[in-house]
């Protein structure tokens, strides 16, 4: 008689990520998720089949990442730029957004995953502002990772929009301009509170920033992958994380070596 197998022993987060350390591992990762259209394209398919598939790239590494105990996920979702897309695929963008927030609150909350958006409020739909506005009430409990997703955002006009307020500051005699310093500049940022990126990531190839956060990014690691976002994969963000932690982080100064 075969004797019964042993149980599978369940891997811990580490051996899931080829033994990076906890301390080694990026604790807020930024991903510029680009590809949607050439991957669709490939396909012959309209380009919104790749937004559709570049959200199930979404749900993954969002879930991954809170597994994983990280602090902040950021994901430039659409830009101040994006505007200049046909009316059409903004449109289809748009109801995107919404169907997602409803289909993943719930699983945001089971997941305690706390919801931010950063960027202009203004030119978006009621109906998308709704919705953010629902996701992020219904998970401002949630004590685990921030999910952060750049909405209507660009870096230059979220640095606009902080001297805008600075400004107003100083002229109302609550702030004294020789005290201001880069502690004052991130406060006002769209994304005060949240720590800095550690990891800064590109998918599909493009070896530019994007306007996305500007500030933010000063000291981030940048990797660039030749994937297209909807192709994106746990195993793509774990090879990301191995990079990350073979990298030297000096922030000016010297190796101890």
């Amino acid at each position: 008689m075969t004797p019964p197998s042993p149980p599978a022993r369940s891997e811990t987060v580490e051996e899931q990520i080829a033994g990076v350390p906890p301390e080694r591992q990026p604790r807020h990762i930024a991903i510029i998720m680009d590809g949607n259209g050439r991957w669709a394209r490939q396909r012959g398919e309209p380009r919104i089949a790749g937004h559709r598939a570049g959200v199930r790239a979404v749900r993954e590494v969002v879930t991954e990442c809170a597994r994983l105990g990280l602090d902040a996920l950021t994901l430039y979702s659409f830009s101040s730029e994006n505007w200049k897309r046909p009316v059409s695929e903004v449109s289809a963008l748009m109801s995107l957004y919404i169907e997602y927030l409803v289909k993943e609150r719930a699983e945001l909350i089971d997941n305690n995953i706390r919801f931010t958006q950063i960027g202009r409020r203004f030119g978006l739909p009621s109906d998308v502002l709704d919705e953010l506005d629902e996701t992020v009430n219904a998970t401002s409990a949630c004590t685990g990772m921030r999910l952060v997703v750049a909405l209507n955002y660009g870096s230059r006009g979220e640095i606009t929009d902080a001297v805008r307020a600075i400004s107003r500051a100083v002229r109302d005699g609550e702030l004294d301009p020789e005290r201001i310093d880069e502690d004052t500049i991130t406060r006002h940022l769209y994304t005060a509170g949240i720590p800095d990126p550690d990891l800064l990531v590109r998918t599909a190839g493009e070896y530019r920033v994007s306007n996305y956060l500007l500030w933010q990014i000063s000291y981030a690691e940048l990797l660039v992958t030749d994937v297209l976002w909807p192709d994106f994969t746990v195993e793509d963000l774990h090879g990301a994380m191995r990079e990350y932690a073979g990298r030297s982080r000096r922030f000016g100064a010297l190796d101890d070596d």
